[in-house]
């Protein structure tokens, strides 16, 4: 893989390439990669450039390539989203955004770190596909990778791929990106049988090919008769797809008889449905074989007519039929459609294309159980399809073995609330019936009903389930915001707090604003499920006594103060006043050389903080003019704590090393703190005893030069 190769590539299908842009963000991921390697031993860069070739070979767009070979920078290098989007523009920026993992949050669960990651990669999807596109190729090029992984580690991998991606390419119509990512995740989840397949689908392919090319030669010759000229070929079926087979239908791999289907692409719609009647005319169809997704497309966009015929030998054999079009859109799916994404009707039609992912994403929005998120997300992507009528003759297409509450949700939210009972073709039937292909579905509402505990067990669809369960939740949070108020009015009461009713609520709509509950019925609903304190409202709603102002506790201060808080002002003097006792903030250890500024406490002197520190930030909004300006004053030898933190590789002696340098250095640990991963990685806290700002950056200097040390860095104020 090479720049050249990529550029010729984009040169190929793109008019007028800027690919001065393309060379600039490879050089950019060359340079910020630099001395990144692969777990093969390749520089770092080479992935970023395949996954770059492999978004060309899909046609997309110079952005989508640019997205694609800097998709890695802010999430293994130094670069910021702002500098990024500095150097090449907010489009890129929020694709690599979109395909970066959240890896600088703490998850209580690996399943947790992988919803929210999907939750943010989604959201992105959702304002440009394109984000989805850089990570199916991203994951495409590890796949094939997989090797230099441990064994451990591949099999995370291939059935992370298995259960999301994969799915997730075949809901985009990238039939061409699903197979392969398939196939490459059996071959890492079984292995022996992945080989043994591979033996058995090689053994008799000289036979399979000749019985496939006569096949060929007998349409051909069908098609020529009438003046259709098509291309004809014979397509493998993928080893994933014959294994599941196998599996579905419990059959030997002897019994599998449609290891190829024919592929015939036409030049028009009429000619599919002419070249269907004509092979019919050479082989009889089966029975229910026949399926029409040009006139009802699939929701990823997948168009082609579908049989199976007993052919030579008396074998089934299913052959499909499509125009160049349905066969771009069959292979490359929503890729095929990016191109396109201009003007008014275009731009319509690509929305309509897409809206499956908009109300997968509304649908999701319910879920914060990371648990339910995943398996809800599974049941989305990988469920077959059942095409139902409304009575007004609208298709709608739900998951194989939805109900008629799947459909009355699907419609409406308040029609699938007050759902009492549905008409199948005119006829009665129970809730739980599971819908048919052509099914005419008419619901009965009636306006006084809600939704049945029972529906979860039956429904098929996560929109379906959870809007019943947020429903149920809704009449739960009444009950529950009805028993906060009266907890609170009880303790007012007892408190002989007595308070207008209007005063009361604008108190209390201010408090609920503060605690990031929207309404004081929400504040109510916190009371009752005992997350917020009655005594802490109650404390807020009763009348304040006035607070000393700064001016009256600096007076205080110099009035108490003596000369021996000379020796208690940690090097540090309130600018114009001498002897005022100073204290070092512990939330973000100051040290002389850092920018500080001091905050007036009630009682306790001057506290010192860093002038980055959050903690002053909140003070300064909150109490601004408590605020006042101090200034180092070091005159004799004073040490100050400070925090920093060690990412190493996990080794035997790497403590000891650390507490070694530290030793020859003379400075004291007061404490130190351990954490490692399960990929050999140690994160050390250690707190020091430090003179000044210079003396931390050498001591942290003398760290990052010891062996299996990553990086060194100061701790983040708390």
């Amino acid at each position: 893989m090479s720049l050249q190769k990529l550029l010729t590539e984009v040169e190929s299908y793109t008019e007028n390439p800027n690919l001065e842009l393309i060379e600039e963000a490879y050089h950019y991921a060359k340079e910020f990669h630099q001395g990144q390697y692969r777990v093969s031993g390749e520089p770092f860069v080479s992935h970023p450039l395949n996954v770059a070739q492999i978004m060309a070979e899909l046609e997309l767009d110079v952005i989508s390539i640019v997205g694609a070979l800097l998709h890695d920078v802010v999430e293994d290098t130094e670069v910021t989203e702002a500098e990024l989007e500095k150097e090449f523009g907010s489009e890129v920026t929020l694709l690599v955004s979109g395909v970066t993992k959240l890896s600088k949050i703490d998850f209580k669960s690996r399943e947790e770190h992988q919803a929210e990651s999907l939750r943010k990669m989604f959201l992105a999807m959702a304002k440009d596909i394109r984000v989805i596109l850089i990570k199916l190729a991203d994951r495409l090029h590890n796949m094939r990778t997989l090797q230099y992984l441990s064994e451990e580690k591949q099999k995370i991998k291939a059935t992370e791929t298995l259960e999301i991606y994969a799915p997730l390419a075949h809901r985009l119509g990238m039939s061409r990106l699903k197979w392969e990512l398939e196939d490459l995740s059996f071959r890492y989840l079984e292995p022996n049988k992945y080989y043994e397949l591979v033996n058995k689908v090689a053994k008799n392919r000289d036979e399979r090919e000749s019985y496939i090319e006569n096949v060929i030669d007998q349409v051909n010759n069908k098609l020529l008769e009438v003046g259709i000229k098509a291309k004809i070929y014979g397509r493998p079926k993928h080893l994933y797809s014959i294994y599941q087979k196998m599996v579905k239908q419990d059959k030997e791999f002897r019994e599998i008889y449609d290891l190829t289907a024919l592929r015939v692409i036409v030049n028009s719609v009429k000619e599919c449905y002419q070249t269907l009647g004509l092979i019919h005319d050479l082989w009889n169809p089966m029975p229910g074989r026949i399926k029409d997704y040009v006139a009802m497309p699939k929701s990823n966009m997948y168009q082609s007519l579908h049989t199976t015929v007993i052919g030579p030998k008396g074998e089934p054999l299913e052959i499909q039929i499509r125009t160049w079009e349905m066969h771009r859109t069959a292979e490359y799916g929503i890729a095929a459609h990016w191109r396109y994404k201009s003007g008014n009707q275009k731009e319509q039609d690509f929305e309509e294309k897409i809206s499956w992912l908009r109300q997968l994403l509304e649908w999701q929005k319910d879920l914060q159980d990371a648990k339910e998120f995943m398996e809800t997300l599974k049941v989305d992507l990988f469920e077959d399809e059942v095409f139902v009528f409304t009575p007004n003759g609208d298709v709608v297409s739900l998951p194989k073995g939805a109900s008629p509450v799947d459909f009355a949700y699907n419609i409406h939210t308040e029609i699938g609330h007050n759902c009492v009972g549905a008409k199948v073709n005119g006829k009665m039937i129970p809730l739980e019936y599971r819908l048919k292909n052509g099914d005419i579905v008419e619901i009965i509402t009636s306006a006084n009903s809600g939704p049945s505990r029972d529906w979860v067990n039956f429904v098929k669809t996560s929109r379906a389930k959870s809007k019943i369960k947020r429903w149920f939740r809704n009449q739960r949070k009444e009950e529950v915001a009805a028993k906060g108020k009266e907890m609170l009015e009880t303790r007012l009461n007892k408190e002989d707090v007595n308070l207008k009713e209007e005063e009361k609520n604008k108190k209390l709509k201010e408090i609920a604003e503060k605690i990031g509950a929207t309404t004081i019925e929400s504040l109510y609903t916190k009371i009752g499920y005992n997350k917020v304190s009655v005594l802490d409202i109650v404390k807020k709603l009763k009348p304040q006594k006035k607070k000393p102002s700064p001016e009256t506790e600096l007076k205080k201060l110099k009035k108490h103060s003596n000369i021996s808080n000379r020796s208690r002002n940690k090097g540090v003097r309130v600018k114009g006043m001498d002897d005022l006792l100073v204290r070092i903030s512990k939330c973000c250890n100051p040290l002389p050389g850092d920018q500080i500024s001091g905050y007036i406490t009630r009682g306790r002197g001057i506290s010192v903080h860093r002038s980055d520190c959050p903690n002053l930030k909140n003070l300064i909004e909150q109490e601004e003019e408590r605020i006042i300006d101090v200034e180092w004053h070091v005159d004799q030898e004073t040490s100050y704590e400070v925090e920093i933190e060690v990412e190493a590789w996990n080794q035997r002696s790497l403590l000891n090393d650390l507490t070694s340098v530290i030793s020859e250095a003379k400075i004291n640990i007061t404490s130190a703190n351990v954490r490692t991963t399960k990929d050999r990685l140690a994160y050390i806290n250690i707190s020091l005893e430090i003179s000044s700002l210079e003396h931390m950056k050498d001591i942290m200097k003398k760290l990052e030069q010891t062996e299996g040390v990553l990086s060194v860095q100061r701790a983040n104020p708390a």
